[in-house]
């Protein structure tokens, strides 16, 4: 029997850009995230690196995360929501699961990103 291989965590994810300055400006003004002083392209998101690159700069055609979503915990996705809109992130959704509650947006390149907090640990 094969063993499986063991991953201990999710250390970083790609996000594509077209215009890496806009994705920095937005994930570092806009969001707030903790920019990498050493890699100005990583932000630091709790216990995972969002590290934005530019397909077509290594022969990848571009195509956005909108398929899939980044869930970034915030203490109050209400408050979280207010603070965005105040500077200008339109939102398309939101979602109460009964477990969490969920506000769905995106980044000037059109992934997929989500202000999330699970109600019970």
């Amino acid at each position: 029997m094969v063993s499986p291989v063991l991953i201990e965590r999710v250390d970083f994810v790609d996000i594509p850009s077209r215009d890496v300055e806009r994705a920095i400006a937005f994930y570092r003004d806009v969001l707030g995230l903790l920019q990498n002083p050493r890699e100005p392209t990583e932000f630091e998101a709790g216990n995972v690196t969002l590290a934005i690159w530019k397909p077509e700069d290594r022969g990848v055609e571009f195509s956005s995360g909108a398929s899939h979503g980044i869930a970034l915990r915030v203490p109050d996705v209400a408050a979280a929501r207010v603070e965005l809109e105040a500077k200008g992130v339109e939102f398309i959704g939101e979602r109460d699961s009964g477990v969490c509650n969920m506000a769905f947006f995106t980044d000037p390149d059109g992934n997929s990103l989500i202000l999330h907090r699970r109600y019970a640990p």
